[in-house]
Formats: structure tokens, sequence, C-alpha cells
């Protein structure tokens, strides 16, 4: 296969839609609680008979929840009923949607619905879907013009909104990455259709040999674009362990699909602070945490520009490498199921994905998970 055909072609995440069951309230909460702005919507008044959404924005970050308007819709009634409130489209921006989804669809790809083009006033917009993990779907977006326009139906709305002025700024730039759960056994034949469909490559990968609590285990592979604008970690839990949270995640969002959505800040300190007085519920670390981070600071003899004591207060933790450093904070499930979640992370010319961080970040999902009596 041309890389270099492959490799032009990638601009990163368009958007990440969610299939909620009552798209008002979903977009109040990640305006008011993670800080999102509402800039474009569809529905009844703008013609749209058949769904409502809600597009929002942090940065670059755009998170759109829809619902479907007529109850008899079945394909959203069952991916509702099935996975509760949870991701349906991880959508990717690329330069020509006709030519990357004739490549998907050539090496194996199946389709949900084959490029179609809208135009307008401000431009044209090309759409093609196909299927990924689970009832996951790849939206392949191509824009041109002044891109005014969200996407077809939608109508862009200015959102005044008393309550969300007063709040402080959470200061999302952009989506890191998104990461996919799925079964054991999974991991190995889906790195090789994002290879093979999509064109993507191994980035970063680890196993349970360094990932694992008495609880749990898991084996990741960070799959990026050629521009590695675009990264997406598939993670399956590693048997001989009793039930970790991937388990968790996926006996409740009943298989297959995206568990956290990471956005990058460049002030992790003010995004928790912003976060905190927002009321949103973040992840304890635990105790010890923070005694063995300051030991392995001095063995690595790593420098942070943050006070380790402060980290401590706002629950955000550190990896890194001789190169530099990431902090990463995490939030509670989004959801009442224990599903999807956010990370929120700051990178010091550190390009990793917190390695030496997963078996803490799975100790504090743990005990979580023991709260909800989940752990057997």
């Amino acid at each position: 296969m041309n890389v270099s055909a492959h490799h032009s072609s990638h601009l990163g995440f368009d958007y990440i839609e969610l299939w909620v069951g009552n798209a008002k309230q979903a977009a109040s909460f990640y305006k008011t609680r993670l800080g999102f702005s509402l800039f474009a919507y569809r529905g009844l008044e703008t013609g749209s008979r058949t769904w409502t959404s809600y597009a929002l924005r942090q940065g670059e970050v755009t998170l759109v929840v829809s619902s479907a308007l007529p109850p008899g819709n079945e394909t959203f009634n069952a991916h509702l009923a099935r996975h509760g409130d949870a991701v349906r489209d991880i959508a990717l921006a690329v330069t020509e949607c006709e030519s990357v989804y004739e490549r998907a669809m050539a090496a194996g790809a199946v389709s949900v619905h084959p490029p179609q083009k809208h135009v307008d006033a401000h431009g044209h917009i090309v759409l093609a879907t196909i299927k990924t993990v689970g009832d996951t779907i790849h939206t392949f977006v191509e824009r041109s013009g002044d891109g005014t326009t969200f996407l077809p139906d939608f109508v862009t709305t200015d959102d005044p909104d008393s309550l969300t002025d007063r709040l402080p700024s959470v200061g999302g730039r952009l989506l890191d990455h998104i990461g996919l759960n799925i079964p054991e056994g999974d991991l190995e034949p889906l790195v090789e259709w994002y290879e093979r469909v999509l064109g993507f490559h191994r980035f970063f990968s680890i196993d349970d040999s360094i990932v694992h609590t008495e609880f749990s285990g898991l084996r990741s592979i960070v799959m990026a674009d050629p521009s590695e604008r675009t990264k997406i970690p598939l993670i399956e839990p590693a048997s001989g362990f009793r039930k970790g949270q991937v388990e968790e995640f996926l006996e409740y969002h009943k298989g297959a699909g995206a568990q956290h959505f990471a956005i990058l800040t460049d002030d992790i300190l003010a995004s928790s602070q912003a976060l905190r007085e927002r009321g949103v519920e973040t992840l304890k670390v635990p105790s010890g945490y923070y005694t063995r981070l300051r030991e392995l600071l001095q063995v690595g003899d790593i420098k942070l520009q943050e006070d380790v004591e402060v980290l401590a207060e706002y629950d955000i933790m550190v990896d890194f490498d001789e190169n530099g450093y990431l902090l990463q904070k995490f939030t509670k499930p989004m959801s009442d199921r224990p599903t999807a979640f956010f990370e929120f992370l700051q990178r010091r010319t550190f390009n990793g994905f917190g390695a030496n961080n997963f078996r803490a970040i799975f100790e504090a999902i743990e005990q979580e998970q023991e709260r909800r009596g989940n752990l057997q």
C-alpha cells in the first residue's frame, strides 16, 4: 500500500458523537461541568425531523450529543439500550473523503454509508462512514470553503448562557487521543485492521507485564495516522487476574467501545481548579502514589516545574522518561454506568502515554470499582 497516499489524507479528529437518551440535558452537563460551548444545533426548529444534536466545542475539541426524535428509531434505541449514553462516531478529518473511503473498502471495511457531497453557500462537505469495533463507526469528513457550516442540517448558534459565562475556563485545547476498550483476544486483529484499512501504524505499546495490579492487567497498542495527529489507543484486558476496569467497562458498555477522551491543556493546574469549581467528580489518587512519585523523581533525576504537594491536592498524576514528563487528571464516568470518562493532560516535552502511571490509575479506578461492588 502506498503510505504517502495515506500520508496527506488524515488531518486529525473532526468530532466525537455520543448517542444519548436526552441530548438537551447532556449538552447542558458538558457545558456547565466540563467547559464546552454550544456552537451548532439541529432539531425540529432547524427542519431536522429525525435527529436532535448539540455540537459543543472547547479549543479544537468537538463533541456532539445526539438523540433520535421519532420513538421508533430502532438503530438508536438498540444502541441506547445496549450501551447507555455512549460514543457512536469517532469522526476523522480527511483531505479526500472518497479516496480514503475507497481504500478502506478495498481493504475490507464494512460500509455504513458511501460518500455523500453536501453543498451550500459556504462550500462543500463530503461525508462517508465505515464500521469499526462493536457498534462504533468512523465518519470521514472532508471540508472545503470557509467552513462556517458544521454538518448538514446544523444551524450555527451563539449560545448566550448566563451560567457558563460566570464559570472559569477549563482550557482544553485539542483531543490528544481517544481510547477504545476491546475484549481480550481482539487486540492484534484490530491493530491489523487499522493498519490495513486506514493506513495507521503502531505508535506505542504496553503489555500486562508492565501494567497490572493484583486485580487486573491490560495490553495496549496506540495506533496513529501517518501524520500522528490522530491517536487511538486500543486496550484489551489480560486474563489471569480478577475482573478489572477494562472488563467492567466491557460488561456495562456491553462490548467494545470508546472509554476515554484525553484532552490536552496548557495548564493542568488551572484546568483542575476550573473543573473543581464546576463540581466535576474526579478520580482520587491512592495516597501512597505521591510518596512513590517523590522517590522515582529522585532516582530519575527529574525536575518538575510543579510542586508535588499541589499535584497531590488536585489528584494529578505524573509520568516521565528521559525527555520530559506528562501530567494527567481523570474524571469519574460521565454516566451512571461506569463507562466513558475524560482525561485532561499536559505534556512537557513528553510524547508517551503514561505507562508508569497505568498501575496507579488502575488502583485509583479499582477503588471506585470496589465502591460499586464490581471488583470480583
